[in-house]
């Protein structure tokens, strides 16, 4: 009797162990490939993985955003339902909103009012909700503060500051035994990130890329000025290899103590301050540089997003996952460890939150100020746009053409492509 009953008992474990098994799903995600941000995505990953009894895929994109932004389009146009939830950049809802899940039947509208509104907006496209915010992205600068401290400079207001200031301490500190200083550092490779760093520029200096109604406006004097002066920082305070730069290879740079400015996003904040840093506990964050005195201090507006595709075949399990990950909990965790700003309101008000990185007490206000890439007037057209506009602040920036030359004749390109496709 006892072995019947021991021999059922096992027959029934077996039963639901093989039920449990045959409910869990798998789950595949496309996180950031920047180290700190794999790690917190795979962290949070399988901590869902855990509560909900299924297992979780975590790959690594590519560093470059554009060619994330393709590898991704391609495997949605072929429907590939190996992929299940993409971490999508702000620019991107638009573009991709076809090959997307609408998450607005699943996520609590009182969850939903908790993130930036503006957020929200980008991210629904024709009434559909096809992402969910996930950390949100602002231009910033970081300097040394030691060095300005030391040589009695204040942070720059102007970009014409900045270049003297950076100038001043990187001959000082040269001469001081530091041979390997440069005074700034950003991302000048030919990629979206010279897309932001260039539209700050030019913005800053009242010029535009779109005028209000969508249509072409880069040639102007003020955009010539800006990327004439950003021309004339390669190989005097910044590297000249610094047109080969993305955002780690300016961060790395900083972070060696090698230079006195650098240009980046909030993520870089705790690397910076990490306890093998040369430069912990000597960095400062304040707002980009203004054109002029009194002008617009400009920062280009970024940030990451989570979505579902609709040729995901565990879409409830996906759509589970990218609720835990967007979660108030999870984002607090994530701006403690790994300084990427929250896009839910009140963890910017969260005493913990702010212990770990002060400077988002002030960044509310450059969040809402900050500047929008043209992609939603330009649409499907933007990957193009930005392509274009990057090839010719990249060509400025290495010296082939003056910034007047190469503006006047990606104006011609950009209305030419208005002209045959419109946006």
């Amino acid at each position: 009797m006892r072995a019947m009953f021991l021999a059922g008992a096992m027959g029934l474990a077996l039963s639901c162990s093989a039920a449990s098994i045959a409910s869990a799903a798998e789950v595949t995600i496309y996180c950031g490939s920047q180290s700190e941000e794999l790690r917190l995505c795979r962290e949070g990953a399988e901590a869902w993985a855990a509560g909900s009894g299924n297992t979780v895929r975590v790959l690594e994109a590519p560093e470059r955003s554009d060619e994330r932004y393709w590898r991704y389009l391609d495997r949605l146009e072929r429907r590939d339902s190996s992929i299940d939830v993409y971490q999508i950049d702000v620019i991107w809802p638009s573009a991709l909103a076809g090959h997307l899940l609408d998450l607005t039947p699943h996520v609590d509208p009182a969850t939903l009012a908790t993130h930036l509104p503006a957020i929200v907006a980008n991210n629904t496209v024709g009434g559909e909700l096809v992402a969910m915010p996930w950390f949100t992205d602002v231009g910033l600068l970081y300097y040394r503060a030691d060095l300005l401290q030391k040589h009695g400079i204040p942070v720059p207001a102007t970009y014409g500051d900045l270049a003297a200031a950076a100038l001043r301490v990187q001959r000082a500190e040269r001469a001081g035994g530091m041979p390997d200083l440069w005074g700034f550092v950003f991302q000048g490779n030919a990629y979206e990130g010279l897309t932001c760093n260039a539209l700050e520029w030019i913005d800053a200096f009242g010029g535009r890329l779109l005028d209000e109604d969508g249509n072409v406006a880069i040639n102007s004097p003020e955009a010539a000025l800006a990327l004439a002066q950003a021309a004339s920082w390669v190989g005097t305070i910044a590297p000249p290899r610094v047109t080969r730069f993305v955002e780690e290879d300016a961060r790395i740079t900083f972070q060696l103590g090698n230079a006195v400015f650098m240009r980046n996003w909030p993520y870089a904040w705790a690397l910076l301050n990490d306890k093998d840093s040369a430069v912990r506990d000597k960095v400062g964050v304040a707002p980009l540089p203004s054109g002029y005195a009194g002008g617009r201090r400009s920062a280009v507006l970024g940030g990451w997003q989570l979505a579902v595709s609709r040729y995901s075949r565990v879409q409830d399990e996906a759509v589970d996952l990218v609720r835990y990950l967007t979660s108030a909990a999870e984002q607090k965790r994530r701006a403690i460890e790994g300084s990427f700003a929250p896009t839910i309101a009140a963890l910017y008000e969260d005493p913990e939150v702010l212990a770990a990185t002060p400077f988002f007490a002030e960044l509310r206000p450059t969040l809402a100020g900050a500047v929008a890439r043209p992609s939603s007037p330009t649409g499907l057209r933007y990957a193009q746009v930005s392509t274009l506009f990057w090839e010719a602040a990249h060509a400025t920036l290495s010296g082939y053409g003056s910034a007047q030359a190469n503006l006047g004749a990606l104006e011609d390109r950009l209305r030419l492509l208005q002209a045959r496709g419109g946006w």
